[in-house]
């Protein structure tokens, strides 16, 4: 039986045999079936079976591996890795011994067999695939059970950054950066090809910046402008490797759409074999990864590309082949709305001035799912105009996503430098001119919500007022989110109606600085239309009233 790890049970490095290690999976060769591999919860390896024989159509041998611990098992598909090898990857949520056996057609792999010890996860921040839980369906968790604070950053070229080279040295500069600032989900397409809108005509002037176009970079054999789909390129597949591989080591999600329709790829037809050979693949490759989510595809349902029940059979498919149940949804809200029982969470695409609105409903439509903006209308600028959307003052879009975040959801930030075809994987080494992101915001952004758990928070607009509200009962804290132009904020009416505030406290918080200010005792008339509130006009920010004790 396969085993489900959307559920929160309890949950790989040193070995018994030599290894290769990278930026990529711990690699074992020809393993015997005597030989106990040990590994760490969560780390990923490869398992390389060589055979001694050409095979015709390598990447329709069906190879599948039972991992079993005596009571569950799972039904991993190997895939193929080019010079007549087949990989098992493997990772697991689970401790304790394993054996595997290999089934295929290919008598040369069939019958492999092998044992795997899983030892207790050693690293601090590692915390396990991301899962649902029943008993607080929208948000999202680690299979340890810590919460998942989702604050994501669109990558989509992410591929292509070091591409053709023997190391990812910009591509690990980049993620350093993303963790440093704390984002901890980039979403990235597997492939993009361009843009379809006009450049910029400074990126001319700046080559190092610009990724799109490139023809040496393809899944499929061939190139983008000449695509040959009779297979699939293994060298873009082991250069995706240690990108996907250096996110998990620094503890980032990979938000992996599958597809996009457009950036002007050259897709072979839908439903065809190279298609299913492609997704198949994807899927088969990937799926070890506990830093994997799911996506169809960028803009599923965009033109005439692609239809509902198209986009259903491949999360079906996925769902077939995915022996680990890495969450799934699609980018499109319209898909997501109508087929809810189909998707993990559901992703929207709202640009409008009623975003937080917007996302409230959103929230209230679909009670058991956790909501999840991916664009929300704000690209934040760069040295580029790159593709502007609605929004691109650097505080506006951040107020965007404090909308996001106080109607309930979870959000994901754009700059312009790093998010489509032009990408500075180094934007503060950039000449002074060059405008600079605000990844500092986010950072405050993680720091406030690490004093204020967000997975017991409850949007509350009832009790908005001139802001939003966000209620939080389990820890006794409400905030109440206050743009720069605002007079007027209080809890008062809350507080007094739903609380014992007697050893309450209150502060606010700068959502530009990250500042907070002392916490001090909570007074019932703190707040009225003529009070001074701290950076008024200078910087939206949060009233912040902790250890209240909800009324019986």
């Amino acid at each position: 039986m396969k085993t489900h790890l959307k559920t929160l049970y309890t949950f790989c490095f040193a070995v018994l045999l030599p290894f290769i290690s990278s930026s990529q999976s711990k690699t074992f060769e020809n393993p015997k079936a005597g030989t106990v591999i040990e590994c760490q919860q969560w780390e990923v390896i490869d398992l390389i079976f060589s055979i001694n024989k050409k095979v015709k159509a390598p990447f329709e041998i069906a190879a599948t591996a039972e991992v079993t611990d005596g009571t569950e098992a799972q039904q991993i598909p190997l895939f193929y890795n080019g010079n007549d090898t087949w990989v098992l990857r493997y990772s697991s949520a689970n401790t304790g011994e394993q054996s595997f056996v290999i089934s295929s057609e290919l008598k040369a792999l069939d019958g492999k067999r092998g044992k795997i010890t899983i030892t207790k996860n050693q690293k601090t921040d590692r915390h396990g695939g991301i899962i649902l839980n029943e008993n607080n369906p929208q948000h999202l968790f680690y299979e340890d059970g810590s919460h998942y604070f989702n604050l994501a950053f669109e990558c989509d070229w992410l591929f292509a950054l070091d591409y053709g080279q023997s190391d990812i040295e910009k591509t690990k500069h980049l993620l350093s950066l993303l963790n440093e600032y704390r984002f901890n989900q980039v979403v990235m397409n597997v492939y993009s090809y361009d843009v379809s809108w006009p450049k910029d005509k400074r990126l001319a002037e700046h080559p190092e910046h610009e990724y799109g176009g490139r023809e040496d970079i393809f899944p499929f054999l061939g190139s983008n402008s000449k695509p040959d789909y009779s297979s699939l390129n293994i060298e873009f597949f082991k250069h995706f490797d240690k990108v996907i591989s250096e996110m998990h080591d620094q503890e980032i999600v990979s938000h992996l759409m599958i597809y996009v329709w457009n950036k002007l790829v050259s897709w072979p037809e839908m439903e065809s074999e190279a298609d299913n050979r492609y997704y198949d693949y994807v899927i088969k490759r990937y799926q070890a990864f506990p830093n994997i989510v799911w996506d169809v595809s960028k803009e599923a349902l965009h033109k005439t590309r692609a239809t509902a029940a198209y986009i259903s059979e491949r999360i079906e498919r996925t769902r077939n082949l995915d022996s680990y149940d890495r969450l799934v949804s699609v980018h499109d809200y319209g898909f997501c709305r109508n087929h809810a029982d189909e998707v993990d969470f559901i992703s929207m695409q709202n640009w409008q001035h009623t975003l937080y609105q917007n996302m409230l409903n959103a929230r209230n439509d679909f009670p058991n799912k956790p909501i999840f903006n991916i664009e929300h209308g704000g690209y934040e600028e760069s040295p580029y105009v790159v593709f502007p959307g609605a929004y691109a003052n650097a505080e506006v879009c951040l107020r965007r996503n404090y909308m996001c975040l106080f109607a309930g959801g979870y959000t994901t930030y754009y700059w312009q430098g790093a998010s489509w075809n032009a990408l500075i994987h180094n934007p503060f080494e950039q000449p002074e001119d060059f405008q600079k992101p605000h990844f500092e915001y986010f950072t405050h952004m993680r720091k406030l919500f690490d004093t204020a758990p967000f997975e017991n928070f409850e949007a509350t607009p009832r009790y908005n007022a001139s802001g939003y509200n966000l209620t939080n009962k389990k820890d006794g804290i409400i905030m109440m989110y206050t743009p720069k132009e605002n007079h007027y904020t209080s809890a008062k009416v809350q507080v007094s109606r739903e609380f014992d505030y007697e050893n309450a406290t209150q502060q606010w918080f700068n959502t530009l600085t990250g500042e907070f200010t002392p916490e001090v005792k909570y007074e019932m008339k703190e707040l009225g239309f003529w009070d001074y509130r701290p950076w008024r006009y200078e910087a939206d920010a949060i009233l912040i009233v902790r250890n209240l004790t909800p009324k019986k």
